[in-house]
């Protein structure tokens, strides 16, 4: 969870012409498929994209990730591009200490992940549906290490280990032959 302390801030209304006060406030702010999920559920559209947002659709996400209760919409207007920073900065935060190593001869999915498509990864995967609440990094990290301990191993077996599974093959296809003739 990140908190953020936003001091008091002086608004200016163009339409209206008028000065108006956002007080200060402390912001706590969570990265989490939840917030994810709020947020695709308003623009339609997949959050996690390499594509720039738009102001309003950052200042959107800003507001999905709020847990803190009943805050103005003017204390969104006020975020700086430094106070932006630092909550960027959280959200692309590994928030574990589990390195996972990238197979380079792997080619990237082009599957658009969607908040939908990591539900599905958690139901599959047996996930708790508690952990919807977490970093969404670290949820992805413990789906990534799920889904790689639930695949066969893919070690080399050994020459001993070949020639016994090719005279095993072998008898069975003699056994097959010899009750067919």
């Amino acid at each position: 969870m990140l908190k953020l302390t936003l001091p008091t801030i002086e608004l200016f209304d163009e339409k209206t012409e008028t000065f108006s006060t956002s007080p200060g406030v402390t912001l706590q702010l969570e990265h989490s498929l939840i917030s994810m999920s709020k947020w695709e559920s308003k623009f339609c559209k997949a959050f996690l994209t390499k594509g720039e947002k738009t102001r309003q659709e950052t200042i959107e996400y800003v507001k999905a990730m709020t847990l803190t209760q009943n805050v103005s919409d003017e204390v969104y207007l006020g975020l700086t591009q430094e106070t932006l920073d630092i909550i960027f900065k959280y959200i692309e935060s590994p928030q574990t200490a589990t390195y996972l190593y990238k197979d380079k001869n792997a080619s990237p999915s082009r599957e658009t992940i969607t908040s939908e498509l990591i539900y599905y990864w958690m139901i599959a995967l047996q996930v708790p549906f508690e952990c919807q609440k977490w970093h969404l990094n670290r949820l992805l990290t413990l789906i990534d290490v799920c889904n790689r301990k639930n695949q066969p191993s893919n070690k080399k077996m050994s020459k001993a280990d070949i020639r016994a599974r090719n005279r095993a093959l072998n008898e069975q296809r003699r056994s097959e032959l010899n009750s067919k003739g």
